[in-house]
């Protein structure tokens, strides 16, 4: 269903937010087109650091890569999470596979106007490896995982979808 070179950052940050989530995605239900979150998000990337151009590497978009070798990701939430740290991690990954030596992820929040790096180390070489393992585990699963609490689902585009009960 699903190789080791198609995992793509959206992936990764699915895996960390949810495994259903993923499940899903990975076999074509994408709702996110009638979410309001997912419009906020794409319009905040739209408008924010429009003067680069996205790098793409297949499965995997990512926002901007500068001169100093930093992948650049732009988030519309307001605090950065796991996920994000994984997708910008798995970016730096999918760089140093093609001879790219990333240095590390700068993960931007426009909303709330803040900064994280996350440097690209062996150990994150290490995690990044084992997510893209997880997440053709999680995709290749026959059923889909269960859904979590319906608090955590909040905002999510599939809310409809598995609490429609």
């Amino acid at each position: 269903m699903i190789g080791p070179d198609d995992v793509g950052g959206v992936h990764v940050k699915y895996l960390y937010h949810c495994r259903r989530q993923l499940w899903l995605y990975a076999r074509g239900v994408r709702p996110e087109y009638l979410s309001a979150a997912v419009q906020l998000g794409e319009a905040v990337h739209e408008t924010s650091y429009t003067r680069h151009s996205p790098i793409d590497l297949g499965a995997a978009k990512l926002d901007h890569l500068d001169g100093a070798a930093w992948v650049h990701e732009v988030k519309s939430s307001a605090r950065p999470s796991p996920g994000d740290e994984a997708q910008v991690i798995h970016y730096c990954y999918r760089l140093h596979a093609v001879g790219v030596p990333a240095e590390g992820g700068i993960l931007r929040y426009p909303k709330t106007r803040r900064t994280r790096r996350v440097p690209y180390t062996e150990q994150t070489a290490a995690q990044a490896r084992a997510d893209i393992d997880e997440v053709i585990a999680v995709v290749s699963a026959p059923e889909s995982p269960p859904r979590q609490t319906r608090t955590a689902c909040r905002g999510c585009s599939y809310l409809d979808y598995c609490w429609n009960e």
